[in-house]
């Protein structure tokens, strides 16, 4: 996780009475209402919270409908799918498309057409949204996180939120549902808790909330709440964006694939070398833009290789990719385990000139088998498998 921070005006100690401002209208104790925030269990990481109100007060729950999340297309195969042709639907949540799952996470693609008004909570997964195009705010009890093109937003589950776009015609969204907790790789990180030097990220990269909202408002106030496949509609007798301060080490942050520094060698370097985010389940790498490696004989793009224990799915989101021909941005590829892949043929050739490459793509490489949605199978280009042939 990111490093401790706060806003808001804090107790001095945890769990003591913080007794409240004669000119608060909400006076029924006397008290701001602590509310804590942990991750598995109450081992790991936490956040403190402190709310004009109970965060408890449901007036109403209703079920509102049981998402479907199918498999389709069983055939050992890889995939081309072109996500890009995904048409702009609904809100940043009810706009969502799934592509492809597993037990540990669901990605899924969106291209909201309208803004979301109604609040949001997954009570089972932490959330990473990658915004291939968009800019906006995020607003959740924890204030404001700005966001643009290319940030990643990672959300703790159970938070809740809603997005606000600049321009919401023009987000283009990968979103990726981890049933898991969501880390820094390990290695990245010292002895003491920080990020070291040579890591590919400082901590001044993550870019936590800035500003508390803290609304005052008695009224009711509606979250669609996801938990696994379920949504329901929770009513709460206020706003729940009421918080007058917070600290810890669970919040929702920002970070800028372009501020991941890539590295490279004499010759190729693994995928691991890029990796951004990691849980028990699956990881997630950056390729960015980056200078290509530099030894006079060196073959610039991937070399070929057999997925023994994962699947790879890759969301190609902009520049030009060396390695595939038939690519654009928006393009996803999922190739399974027991499956080799590799380059394009001419792709290795044609790369010898090349000192660098402008592409970014999202890898999320899963230690159990992906399976593909109907809604993804829509937009499969069939022969993809063939396209290795001279």
């Amino acid at each position: 996780m990111p490093s401790y921070t706060h806003l808001g005006e804090l107790p001095k100690k945890r769990h003591t009475q913080y007794k409240r401002h004669k000119e608060d209208s909400f006076l029924q104790e006397g008290l701001y209402y602590e509310h804590v925030i942990t991750v598995k269990g109450f081992d790991r990481a936490y956040s403190v919270l402190y709310h004009l109100r109970p965060p408890t007060r449901i007036k109403h729950i209703e079920t509102i409908e049981q998402l479907d999340l199918s498999s389709t297309e069983n055939s050992i195969r890889p995939h081309h799918l072109r996500s890009q042709n995904l048409s702009a639907q609904g809100d940043p949540i009810s706009g969502r498309v799934p592509f492809t799952f597993n037990e540990d996470v669901i990605i899924s693609r969106a291209k909201p057409s309208q803004q979301q008004d109604t609040l949001y909570r997954n009570a089972a997964a932490t959330e990473i949204i990658f915004f291939a195009k968009g800019q906006g705010i995020m607003e959740s009890p924890f204030g404001k996180v700005p966001y643009k093109t290319n940030d990643y937003l990672v959300i703790p589950q159970g938070i809740t939120y809603r997005l606000i776009s600049d321009n919401i015609n023009a987000e283009d969204q990968l979103i990726i549902e981890s049933l898991e907790h969501v880390e820094l790789p390990k290695r990245y990180i010292n002895p003491d808790g920080q990020l070291k030097l040579g890591a590919p990220y400082y901590e001044r990269d993550f870019h936590s909330p800035q500003e508390l909202i803290t609304l005052d408002e008695e009224k009711d106030t509606d979250i669609l709440v996801k938990e696994n496949q379920l949504l329901s509609k929770i009513t709460y007798a206020h706003h729940p964006f009421d918080v007058i301060a917070w600290d810890g080490f669970v919040y929702p942050y920002t970070f800028n694939a372009l501020d991941f520094e890539a590295l490279t060698g004499t010759i190729h370097l693994p995928p691991p070398f890029q990796q951004t985010f990691e849980t028990p389940g699956f990881v997630i790498c950056n390729f960015v833009p980056r200078h290509l490696d530099h030894h006079p004989d060196a073959i610039k793009i991937p070399y070929a290789h057999s997925n023994v224990m994962m699947d790879e799915m890759l969301f190609y989101a902009s520049g030009d990719f060396g390695s595939r021909k038939g690519i654009d941005a928006g393009s996803i590829t999922l190739h399974p385990r027991a499956l080799t892949h590799g380059p394009h043929p001419g792709t290795i050739k044609a790369s010898e000139a090349s000192n660098y490459t402008n592409e970014l793509a999202v890898m999320v490489d899963t230690v159990k088998k992906l399976q593909l949605t109907p809604q993804a199978m829509a937009h499969d280009v069939a022969d993809y498998s063939l396209s290795w042939l001279e």
